[in-house]
């Protein structure tokens, strides 16, 4: 029942938060889907688009794991969500790839988002029952260098939602839905400049482009988080020992905006009959123009991030990030720190988050962490 309480006013908090800094947040189902799910990303602003391969690609770019270094890699990570305030909530996740050969690989992972166990009773002498929400996504994706510079990838991902409970009046039954992958990543050749060496990193992922989430066939659609990533980044190579990198990111939600559909002067658009006739596709093309206040507000819709990776001997790694979301729509602005130790074929990253927002980050004062294996052969990339 504790539990149960914690929970509810969460989200009436959430609600109550999302009303101080404006009406046209755009909401989604499955938002675990944003979260990050490794210590890397999130120790450079949470952006993974554009920066040097690794295990973790699959969330990021897919594209980048025919960059790939070694033969397979596999990494499992786990990221606490509400810990200073209820325990069990958080999101773990798991991902292999392996390099069919120098052009081109596969790879496959599992995000697994647990909400905990929560008792539900009808009043205090009730014996009551304990249901486990949560919430899962299985993707696969195959990637392919188009030239010594470029590839390319495709993915898909299966979606799962166990969200809705089973009551006396109320059929729960799990939403699913499926969606695809594009991505793209550019990596230069070495160049030689007077003082460094450098190398120029660019990417782009269009991702979880598919169909609605609907808990029951009666309930109302639910676009999932489609987004459009794009970023830009360079290395510094100072020397054969020590590496220092720079990654840009920006993000564009392709979901329509809230909008005053029936003329009332609100935008209270989840229950809008016009809102829900909107395709999942439509939707998409719809979030590039849609915005009342027009392109300024198109742009506010946009986040952005910087991080920046120092890497000493291959071994050790230094991370710091910041990652910026307009007051309007969402209000997230936070620094973040991280570290990484490889030794031989396993890496250990740890990140840490600083929230500079008036709203509560609910992964704030929480240390994430993951593992990685490298293993197999090892393939050069000029």
């Amino acid at each position: 029942m504790k539990k149960l309480s914690i929970l509810v006013l969460l989200v009436f908090a959430g609600k109550i938060s999302a009303q101080e800094i404006g009406d046209r947040v755009i909401t989604t189902a499955v938002p675990f889907l944003n979260i990050t799910a490794d210590a890397r990303a999130a120790g450079m602003g949470d952006l993974g688009v554009a920066t040097s391969t690794d295990a973790y690609s699959q969330q990021w770019n897919p594209a980048k794991f025919a960059f790939a270094e070694r033969k397979m890699g596999i990494s499992m990570g786990y990221t606490p969500y509400l810990q200073n305030t209820v325990s069990g909530i958080g999101l773990l996740s798991a991902s292999y790839f392996n390099k069919i050969n120098d052009q081109s690989a596969f790879a496959v992972s599992l995000r697994y988002f647990t909400l905990g166990d929560i008792e539900f009773r009808q009043t205090f002498s009730d014996a009551g029952y304990l249901v486990k929400p949560n919430e899962l996504s299985l993707d696969g994706s195959y990637s392919l260098k188009l030239s010594p510079t470029f590839s390319m990838a495709v993915g898909g991902r299966y979606i799962r939602s166990n969200l809705k409970f089973q009551t006396e009046n109320v059929d729960a039954v799990p939403g699913s839905t499926f969606a695809v992958d594009v991505a793209g990543f550019y990596r230069s050749r070495e160049i030689a400049y007077n003082k460094f060496d450098g190398r120029w990193r660019a990417g782009f992922n269009i991702s979880n482009l598919g169909g609605k989430i609907a808990y029951d066939e009666n309930g109302q659609d639910n676009f999932i988080p489609t987004n459009l990533k794009f970023g830009l980044g360079f290395d510094f190579i100072l020397d054969q020992d020590n590496v220092l990198g720079f990654t840009s990111e920006f993000n564009k939600l392709l979901v329509p905006t809230p909008q005053d559909f029936n003329g009332d002067g609100e935008l209270n658009y989840i229950d809008n009959d016009e809102y829900q006739s909107i395709g999942f596709l439509s939707g998409v093309f719809k979030s590039f123009g849609d915005a009342p206040d027009g392109f300024s507000e198109e742009l506010k819709e946009m986040t952005w991030a910087l991080g920046a990776e120092y890497t000493y001997q291959d071994a050790f790694m230094f991370r710091t990030g910041y990652f910026n979301e307009s007051d309007v729509k969402g209000y997230r602005k936070y620094f973040t720190m991280g570290a990484g130790f490889k030794f031989e074929s396993a890496q250990i990253d740890l990140s840490y988050l600083f929230s500079t927002s008036k709203i509560a980050n609910p992964i704030e004062n929480s240390l994430r962490f993951s593992v990685t294996f490298n293993l197999g052969e090892e393939f050069y990339n000029d």
